[in-house]
């Protein structure tokens, strides 16, 4: 999921960084790649409505390896897909983002990787610090990191979305089918 700046009604605008981005300059993304535009905001229920269509319309889908992913608000609206559809949701990574600590109990259901530059002058690295304390207050064994990144902007930790160890991680991680 997008930050900010990407907000609108134009898709091809969600091809400036992330996941797309890091395809288009030769990243190997095994899978189905989902990338919604959010109109000004994420709404859990809106992506799960795209993530479920992608289900029903491809039989090669995978209900039991959903993984999302974002930065910047793209990193809320992350961890406001997986607290919201824990028992859905496979692994989640959130780059300079944060989240809502009345989720934690279903975050901590959910294997997180949380990414932050300790320069982030945008959104200031204490949230994602907010965040993983309040899943490891409600779960000390809950499978979530947060990585610093020692002098990381908010821009420049976008590289990490070119790294194959994001992908090879989340792929680690599936859910039960119900």
């Amino acid at each position: 999921m997008h930050g900010r700046s990407l907000c609108g009604h134009n898709l091809e605008r969600v091809k400036r960084y992330g996941v797309l981005y890091a395809m288009d300059k030769g990243t190997d993304v095994p899978g189905i790649v989902v990338a919604p535009q959010a109109p000004g905001g994420w709404d859990a229920d809106k992506v799960m409505e795209v993530v479920d269509y992608v289900l029903k319309n491809n039989p090669n889908a995978d209900e039991s390896r959903i993984y999302v992913c974002g930065m910047s608000l793209g990193g809320y609206g992350t961890m406001e897909v997986a607290g919201k559809y824990p028992d859905r949701i496979a692994a989640a990574v959130a780059i300079c983002g944060g989240g809502n600590i009345s989720e934690a109990e279903n975050l901590a259901k959910v294997p997180i990787e949380l990414f932050h530059g300790t320069a982030d002058r945008i959104v200031p690295i204490s949230e994602s610090r907010k965040i993983m304390k309040a899943i490891k207050n409600v779960d000390e064994n809950a499978n979530v990191t947060l990585t610093e990144i020692k002098g990381g902007t908010h821009g420049s930790v976008e590289r990490l979305f070119h790294q194959p160890d994001i992908y090879e991680w989340l792929l680690q991680h599936t859910k039960s089918k119900s």
